[in-house]
């Protein structure tokens, strides 16, 4: 969402981690009820009430603010321009890739991403075009949350970020983590580097903001609850993120017997 594109890199780290640091002062009791405990390991969000809290401020200002912003550029800029703006945005991103490929220990993925970035970096025109792609080079994920989630760290409940959107404290460690490691941040300093990424960082926000329009609207005109409709696309979608898009393991067949109430807590990274 649009504060990932304002929010000064540099200080997203500490932001990020006091709003957690919040949601998750407060500790939500699981129901007795066998069904309704079930239900509230499988959604992954003790913090509903204040979650949608926070998501209705989020559709509030998306409704007055971001959309409208979305729409005026979609119908003021050309298709081809916005494919280039989104090639460019997407090549400066692929250090930060690379780097979260290579603490995975995913050295072939590091290995088409270091391609994707040289080629689309030169032949692309400062990555104006997607090269790489029609050579076979598919871009690939990596995030620092994703790279936690490789090392074993858990996700956490299912939050609902200011302005951010749907998140969890891992993913949102994660973000922080990436922003201030982003290299082109590290690299340049000034009030124009500065200036610079702010506006990188907005137009990011608005370009895909733009790509989604009809998929939300078609949503939210569909959905009995589109809150409920939302958190669980998102789970299921970072799910598939996390494994790079590879098939979900097998269930545990011996823990579909078991009570529900028994359980400790249902996979958090196996959305339904």
């Amino acid at each position: 969402m649009m504060l990932r594109s304002v929010l000064n890199h540099r200080q997203m780290p500490a932001a990020l981690l006091a709003l957690l640091v919040l949601a998750l002062g407060a500790c939500a009791t699981p129901p007795s009820d066998p069904a309704a405990r079930a239900e509230f390991y499988e959604t992954n969000d003790p913090f509903e009430p204040l979650n949608r809290k926070i998501f209705a401020f989020n559709q509030f200002f998306d409704r007055i603010i971001f959309r409208p912003i979305a729409v005026t550029y979609e119908a003021a800029v050309p298709e081809t321009a916005r494919d280039a703006i989104h090639h460019f945005l997407d090549n400066l991103g692929e250090p930060v890739v690379f780097a979260n490929n290579l603490l995975q220990g995913e050295f072939k993925r590091a290995d088409h991403t270091a391609g994707r970035f040289l080629m689309n970096s030169t032949f692309g025109v400062g990555g104006l075009m997607d090269l790489a792609t029609k050579e076979g080079l598919e871009k690939e994920t990596g995030d620092f949350g994703q790279t936690l989630y490789y090392w074993g760290v858990p996700e956490g409940p299912y939050l609902v970020l200011p302005i951010l959107g749907p998140s969890n404290p891992r993913d949102g460690i994660g973000l922080g983590v990436d922003s201030y490691a982003d290299p082109y941040g590290l690299a340049f300093s000034g009030n124009t580097f500065t200036n610079a990424n702010y506006g990188r960082y907005v137009i990011n926000g608005v370009d895909q903001r733009q790509r989604n329009i009809q998929t939300l609207d078609e949503l939210q005109r569909n959905a009995i609850d589109f809150y409920s409709q939302l958190r669980s696309l998102f789970r299921q979608h970072r799910a598939s993120e996390l494994r790079h898009g590879e098939p979900a393991p097998l269930p545990d067949l011996d823990s579909l017997y078991q009570d529900p109430a028994s359980k400790p807590q249902m996979s958090q990274d196996q959305p339904r």
